[in-house]
């Protein structure tokens, strides 16, 4: 027998871990919030539902007929798989039982996407400080009633975690818009796609403005040698949890595996503006493989926007030339040029040069969305792509550029070609004379005889009206492959980031 009357201390640790064991074994069932009323459940693909319960707690879930049971291990953590399920508009509820059950009703099952970035993904429709409001903002929150559209809003980490309007799933409304601060751009594709696809539609929305791509790896997508330690570098940053890794593991990593058809992504200002161009597409190609590694979905697709044209060369805090974003964008492209990806063009989506946040997030969005319905769902008839350029022919004093998705070639304002720039073996460009010919472009300069190369939208504010028959605007390009040159100044510091 154990005199407690001797040993007040050990008197206590015991009744802190009896206490403590009690409350284990009486522990309730939870799950994370993504699981809740009103939620989207993805169609045609295993359905992981997780939580956590007291050690060895029998769980059951139920949904659509179906039941499968666990038990929690040794930590209290849970976690079954529904068999796929079919598309369904009609509300029905999810019961999941232990020591205690927790009902979620009027769920529904159809298309999920995972939409992330910084401040041009994340930028609501009405006003926010130094910003303009997304373009008729007024109009479209108040025509904004879309029951079988559903938001999810994972607020940032600098701000407060709770209230209706985060890490709830709420039926697309004008109120639900107002009170998430829901993505412009992600509405618009997600309304797209649901009313095309005649389907549900959830949309989980995860962005920080002004923040690195690195924030958003996790530590492994670090390991390949060109990116190996830059884990560890530390980054100018006006708030706290932004450094590399930090934003994967807060606002990423607690959403996997929540089933889901794919990605939207929409980053890179804050790179690109601290001259962090060089193995871009090497951070964005192993962001996309751990992504699609955390959610264990080889094939799911992934949609990126080029950055919008931004008079970055005219600010000194940012130590680039007006070459760094075309740069930029070819980066992207190398990334997001891969299997089961995609990116759109924004270069004639931009009313002001000097504004980082253009207001046309609708066009954002349906460019996305054009993307999704056409390669990921197969819809044929919905042209999803630009022209894009595939090679060239040297013929005198004349260059023939040939294109992808060229069908229609023609400009947007019914003017002569703009945007093209040619060289010969000085690479010394001038500006070029440009006409379609035979879907073709035929490029010269009366001031290059010999040319051997040609440049297409390679300005930071570049404005070029090359689009095909479905209004969609060319692909920036380069056919040389000579070096880049987009710093007019060794970085220091990294720049304030946009907000």
């Amino acid at each position: 027998m154990i005199s407690f009357t001797r040993r007040p201390g050990l008197c206590r640790s015991l009744t802190y871990v009896l206490l403590a064991l009690a409350a284990t074994l009486h522990a309730e069932i939870r799950c994370p919030p993504l699981f809740g009323e009103h939620m989207v459940l993805q169609r045609d693909r295993p359905v992981p539902v997780w939580g956590d319960a007291a050690p060895g707690e029998r769980v059951t879930v139920e949904f659509a007929g179906q039941t499968t049971a666990t038990s929690a291990d040794q930590k209290g953590h849970w976690r079954v798989t529904l068999a796929p399920l079919t598309a369904n508009v009609e509300p029905r509820t999810m019961i999941i039982r232990g020591s205690n059950a927790l009902a979620f009703s009027d769920v529904l099952v159809g298309e999920v996407w995972f939409c992330s970035g910084q401040s041009n993904m994340e930028k609501p429709f009405g006003p926010r400080k130094n910003q303009k409001p997304v373009d008729n903002y007024e109009l479209e929150v108040a025509a904004a009633n879309y029951p079988r559209l559903r938001l999810f809003q994972v607020p940032r980490t600098d701000l407060k975690q709770e209230g209706p309007g985060v890490f709830h799933w709420l039926p697309c409304s004008p109120e639900a818009l107002t009170i998430s601060d829901f993505s412009a751009a992600a509405y618009y594709f997600g309304r797209q796609v649901q009313q095309t696809l005649g389907v549900p539609v959830g949309l989980i929305h995860a962005s920080f403005g002004g923040t690195r791509i690195e924030a958003w790896m996790p530590r492994e997508a670090f390991d390949d040698p060109p990116l190996k330690g830059l884990e560890n570098q530390r980054y100018f940053a006006w708030v706290k949890g932004v450094q590399p890794t930090e934003l994967y593991q807060s606002m990423v990593a607690p959403c996997a595996p929540y089933a889901l058809r794919g990605f939207l992504w929409y980053l890179g200002e804050t790179n690109c503006m601290d001259g962090n161009v060089a193995l871009f597409a090497e951070k964005q190609t192993a962001l996309i493989a751990a992504w699609r590694k955390a959610w264990g979905l080889a094939d799911a697709p992934f949609y990126g926007a080029l950055l919008a044209p931004f008079d970055y060369s005219q600010w000194e805090k940012f130590p680039v030339n007006a070459e760094a974003l075309p740069a930029f964008w070819t980066e992207q492209i190398k990334a997001l040029s891969a299997p089961r990806s995609g990116y759109a063009v924004t270069t004639d989506l931009v009313a002001d040069l000097h504004d980082i946040h253009p207001t046309n997030k609708r066009e954002v969005g349906l460019r996305l969305s054009r993307l999704a319905l056409a390669e990921t769902y197969g819809r044929a008839d919905i042209p999803a792509r630009g022209p894009t350029y595939t090679s060239m022919k040297v013929a005198g004093e004349t260059v023939e550029l040939a294109f992808a998705h060229a069908e229609g070639l023609r400009t947007r304002d019914g003017l002569a070609l703009t945007g093209f720039v040619v060289s010969g073996k000085e690479q010394d460009f001038q500006p070029a004379l440009a006409r379609v010919e035979g879907g073709k472009i035929i490029v010269s300069s009366t001031g290059v005889k010999e040319p051997v190369a040609v440049r297409f939208a390679w300005h930071e504010t570049a404005n070029p009206n090359l689009v095909n028959a479905a209004g969609l605007p060319a692909v920036p390009f380069r056919t040389d492959d000579w070096p880049l040159l987009y710093l007019r100044s060794a970085p220091a510091d990294p720049a304030p980031a946009a907000k």
